[in-house]
């Protein structure tokens, strides 16, 4: 079988992201959404609520599991057993970043990578300018999957 885990924060989930793993799917048997912490990053929505938000999101596509990490990708990687690492590219400057990581993890465990690249509709959506729009007050709808409503009052 054909496993792939897709790793990130998804701080929020985002219409690209979504794009990423339903063309993904035609690829791998299944797709482990993983939903890390970035220890680089702070988290403005739990957890808990990104991973109920991703399941919503796939609640009809049996090929998608939702799970929660800390550490290293590798190690999560190498704990579910998955034979690739999926990763979206929307610019250069993103695949210099996921090439780096792609070999350095190819090495740790001959685990291979496989980047999608972004549709041109969603090059310009991350979930940072996201976040950016929910934080103040904004209409971000038209950046996230339609399953997904955020009541902003919640997280103030």
């Amino acid at each position: 079988m054909k496993l792939a885990i897709f790793p990130g924060s998804f701080d929020p989930f985002t219409v690209g992201h979504e794009d990423v793993v339903k063309r993904g799917l035609s690829l791998f048997d299944k797709i482990i959404i993983a939903v890390g912490y970035n220890s680089n990053k702070k988290d403005f929505f739990p957890i808990e609520d990104r991973m109920q938000w991703i399941r919503d999101v796939f609640a009809n596509d049996k090929g998608i599991e939702v799970r929660k990490y800390e550490g290293l990708t590798v190690d999560f990687a190498k704990e579910v057993k998955a034979t690739h690492i999926l990763r979206g590219i929307r610019t250069s400057a993103d695949f210099e970043y996921e090439r780096a990581i792609a070999q350095a993890n190819k090495a740790m465990t001959g685990i291979d990578s496989v980047f999608i690249l972004t549709t041109p509709e969603h090059t310009h959506v991350n979930s940072s300018i996201v976040r950016d729009i929910i934080k103040h007050r904004g209409d971000a709808s038209m950046f996230l999957p339609q399953s997904i409503q955020i009541n902003i009052e919640k997280y103030n």
